[in-house]
């Protein structure tokens, strides 16, 4: 069985590690959100960008087990049987908007982050009926994540603006343990969302202590 470790971001693959007994299943949905990354960090023309969103969400949907065979992620999420993940269509549209959208406005912002972060966090906790504040909480990670990787400064720190006033939605609940790693993806988001901070890029040294310390003492 494929495991593409190796091509994550430091970051997943450290989440990851903290899924126990589901860190494939992990380690596949994040190679998919990469996949979806980089079709929007690569398309010029929102048309062909569609185009291959709509290529994905037909192998998604394909219930015959056919479409796609080849493409090495497909393929893994095949074999373990997480490509019909519920949040699966969310995080395409959520990306979607990224590729057509050539200004994005408050409301593209909520539909990125609902769909991205919303759709990542409910397919990595494998729940079909996932509770308001998860999705919430899986916003405000697509929204902190997203200010590390625009180029626009404006854009980025609105992001981050709109994370900081979703916090209430998340609160402070009790997480499953099996959601481990949504709730280290979260805190790790929320430290520099409450202090208007943008995501750093990349996984700095800063950022892998926070992650131990969360992981070991819970914040």
């Amino acid at each position: 069985m494929m495991d593409r470790t190796d091509d994550l971001a430091p970051l997943a693959r450290l989440l990851s590690g903290h899924a126990g007994r589901f860190a494939e299943r992990h380690r596949a949905l994040w190679a998919l959100d990469q996949r979806f990354a980089q079709i929007a960090r690569t398309t010029s023309d929102p048309a062909i960008g569609q185009m291959r969103l709509a290529w994905w969400l037909s192998v998604v949907s394909d219930e015959a087990g056919v479409k796609g065979q080849g493409e090495p992620v497909v393929d893994w999420l095949r074999a373990i049987g997480a490509l019909a993940a519920p949040g699966i269509p969310a995080m395409l549209d959520g990306w979607e908007v990224l590729v057509v959208e050539l200004e994005i406005d408050l409301t593209g912002l909520r539909d990125y982050a609902a769909g991205r972060g919303g759709g990542l966090f409910q397919a990595l906790a494998d729940v079909a009926d996932a509770p308001d504040w998860l999705i919430a909480a899986g916003k405000v990670w697509a929204l902190w994540d997203l200010s590390a990787h625009s180029g626009d400064e404006a854009l980025a720190d609105a992001a981050i603006g709109l994370a900081r006033d979703l916090l209430p939605q998340v609160g402070d609940p009790a997480w499953p343990r099996a959601w481990k790693p949504l709730r280290i993806a979260y805190l790790l988001a929320r430290h520099d969302v409450e202090r208007r901070q943008r995501a750093p890029v990349g996984l700095t040294r800063n950022m892998a202590w926070r992650l131990m310390r969360i992981a070991l003492v819970g914040r």
